[in-house]
């Protein structure tokens, strides 16, 4: 390819030739997809339910699940297709597509991180103002907020990107269309998209995590003056689970955009577990580690079968009056 005009579409190659199409792979990704949709679904459908749940931390970890069902679904249906079909191209319109909705759940789950912080923030160091600062008014709007800088920043990622000219190859190294994979097959790129990069890069990474940094300083300076050990236990017991998402998200993600582009093994594994792992093990540390979405989901599960147990006793407490009818009407 030797020019903008010539590139038609990409060639998907994330897996060697002896290797793409292995079965197990398939199985693999479908089993991560399958896992993450059914979970974060279970999440969100518990906290919907569940009145007691209806507090602005567990709607932003709703909101959390609604982005990490977008996340795998961005990527891995159509790495299945790829897979299941051996048709590893992709139009140039569907790989800018694909890339426009990866920057929106990317973006909103960054931006989503740093707003969870800020609301462990308030209900530990200013617990007094948690409800008039995060109303349902509030939560709301920082929801909608979220969504829109998230949709406006991928539009303008990607106008940026459309003006870049591939010329050294069509073949992309990884499994779904992403910016770094595009950038290494560019020969030219445009100033515009260096500044909304740069623009990107501070908004949406460096910002929020400084002030996500800032926001647990403040937080554990708090819980060490605390003189009750349950008061700690609680306290960093709502932290944990956070942290840990964010330290797994973070870490996966920085080190397989920052990491240098000689190895496409790494940058593969890095995306893997950005991408599909980390989406679906997001909902499961939380509900491992928060004790009220345990109740919950297990109150739901024991409802059901409290529901059916009733169901069955009925009908067979009804068995012998409508056995007895039978014999009049026959008699």
């Amino acid at each position: 390819m030797k020019n903008e005009t010539s590139v038609k579409y990409f060639y998907i190659l994330p897996f060697s030739e002896e290797t793409k199409n292995n079965p197990l792979i398939s199985t693999f990704f479908f089993l991560i997809y399958v896992v993450g949709v059914l979970v974060n679904s279970s999440i969100i459908a518990v906290i919907c339910l569940e009145v007691q749940l209806h507090k602005p931390m567990y709607l932003f970890i709703c909101n959390l699940s609604i982005v990490d069902i977008f996340y795998t679904s961005v990527t891995v249906p159509k790495l299945l297709h790829m897979l299941l079909s051996g048709n590893y191209i992709v139009s140039f319109s569907q790989c800018y597509t694909q890339l426009y909705f990866f920057i929106v759940v990317a973006s909103a789950e960054d931006i989503l991180l740093f707003i969870m912080a800020y609301d462990r923030y308030v209900a530990i160091c200013i617990p007094l103002y948690y409800h008039r600062i995060l109303s349902r008014r509030n939560c709301t709007l920082i929801t909608f907020g979220i969504w829109a800088s998230a949709v406006l920043n991928a539009l303008l990622y990607i106008i940026s990107a459309l003006n870049m000219s591939s010329c050294h190859s069509n073949i992309i190294h990884q499994f779904f269309c992403d910016i770094k994979s595009l950038t290494k097959i560019n020969c030219t790129t445009t100033r515009m998209f260096f500044v909304v990069t740069g623009i990107v890069i501070l908004l949406f990474g460096f910002v929020p995590s400084m002030f996500t940094f800032v926001s647990y300083f403040k937080i554990f300076s708090v819980i060490f003056k605390m003189k009750s050990k349950e008061s700690r236990r609680k306290a960093f017991s709502t932290c944990s689970s956070h942290v840990t998402v964010m330290s797994v998200y973070y870490g996966s993600g920085l080190t397989g955009y920052l990491i240098p582009a000689y190895s496409d093994v790494l940058d593969f594994v890095f995306y893997v577990v950005y991408a599909t792992i980390t989406p679906m093990i997001n909902p499961l540390i939380y509900s491992l580690q928060n004790s009220n979405v345990q109740l919950a989901l297990l109150g739901k599960t024991l409802g059901t079968r409290r529901k059916e147990n009733q169901t069955k006793q009925i009908q067979n407490l009804m068995k012998p009056e409508k056995e007895e009818q039978r014999k009049l009407e026959t008699g």
